[in-house]
């Protein structure tokens, strides 16, 4: 049998209702950088913060409505920040733009939920180092998260 080829998700694409408010939200909120905007194709490519990627996201004008929750398609997107104290200033901005849906711990990662303004789904987590994964290395757990004493329990630059 051969070996899988190693694979990493290097960008998501994304259809959205109107471009210039889904841009606006990505940048503003969780402070993406504008690649490209491709006005002939309209769509847009981003990058996000830190990310060594050409880009990160791409946004295309869409049409329809977004299937309902639960339904076959993309349930959420998850972006990954290297310290934790990045996701007590992040929390702050989905709060104050109305977007934070959830947050969990999950044993092995501390998680944040959002939804841009067309309702697609996103998740911000914060890995927790693989030592501290003990039960939790081959469990996929939701348990309730106390965001500010998990970053008092790892410290900032963590």
């Amino acid at each position: 049998m051969d070996t899988a080829p190693s694979l990493r998700l290097n960008h998501a694409v994304l259809f959205v209702a109107d471009l210039e408010r889904a841009k606006e939200f990505y940048l503003g909120v969780l402070g993406f950088t504008v690649v490209s905007d491709e006005v002939a194709l309209r769509a847009c490519f981003l990058r996000a913060p830190g990310s060594g990627n050409h880009h990160d996201l791409g946004l295309f004008t869409g049409a329809g409505p977004k299937p309902p929750r639960g339904t076959v398609g993309l349930y959420h997107l998850a972006w990954q920040v290297e310290d934790i104290a990045d996701l007590a200033v992040l929390r702050d901005r989905l709060v104050a733009a109305g977007s934070l849906t959830g947050q969990s711990h999950h044993g092995a990662t501390i998680s944040l939920y959002g939804a841009d303004p067309d309702g697609n789904e996103f998740e911000i987590m914060w890995m927790l180092p693989p030592e501290a994964w003990g039960e939790y290395a081959n469990r996929g757990v939701v348990m309730p998260l106390d965001l500010d004493a998990e970053i008092a329990r790892w410290g900032r630059g963590r």
